[in-house]
């Protein structure tokens, strides 16, 4: 079953069957909704005329590739950054693994190495990487020997913290209200200490 991660079967289905369309939501899961940026990859293949190719993505003129990102609606809040962001890690794909995003995780070996690999990606860091090989292992299988360890908490069983842990509406609902409660908490930290 695909991840419900943003509301649309298609979208979601996408994610599922093209390493680099989760890698593109990855990468754009900050500062908006987790669903709007998990949909992006969608939207953007469409825009391309039907497909996402990392090669395309990493030759792509700068420019021409903001202007996609920044077509109404915009795929991200900040689609010239966002757009730039993409570009490298797509980059990254062609150039260190054969222009095959789930090369990135496919040879793990532990989960030390997932991470190590993860954390050099342009944008990603601890945390992202760790939510991202939480992810990998909760809904693709993606588990070499000790995922669990170098994702904590996220890779524990029964958490609703993450991205990693939606596999429903109900999931989707929980991991919502905890991200909503971490961000109230954070901002009364931020208010006592102030």
């Amino acid at each position: 079953m695909p991840p419900f991660l943003t509301g649309d079967d298609d979208a979601d289905e996408l994610l599922f069957a093209d390493p680099l369309a989760l890698l593109i939501g990855m990468v754009l899961d900050q500062q908006i909704p987790m669903e709007r940026a998990f949909r992006a990859p969608f939207e953007l293949r469409e825009r391309l005329g039907g497909t996402l190719d990392p090669a395309d993505l990493a030759a792509m003129d700068p420019d021409a590739l903001t202007e996609i990102f920044q077509q109404k609606p915009a795929l991200h809040r900040f689609p010239r950054s966002m757009a730039a962001r993409v570009q490298e890690v797509c980059g990254v794909v062609v150039g260190q693994n054969q222009g095959v995003a789930s090369n990135l995780w496919e040879s793990a070996t532990s989960g030390e190495e997932l991470l190590a690999t993860l954390r050099t990606l342009p944008g990603f860091g601890e945390q992202k990487a760790r939510i991202f090989a939480a992810l990998l292992a909760k809904r693709l299988g993606v588990t070499p020997p000790g995922w669990q360890e170098v994702t904590s908490p996220y890779g524990e069983t029964g958490v609703f913290l993450s991205v990693a842990d939606i596999d429903s509406p109900e999931a989707f609902k929980r991991v919502r209200a905890a991200k909503q409660q971490a961000k109230a908490e954070a901002r009364a930290r931020s208010t006592t200490s102030g």
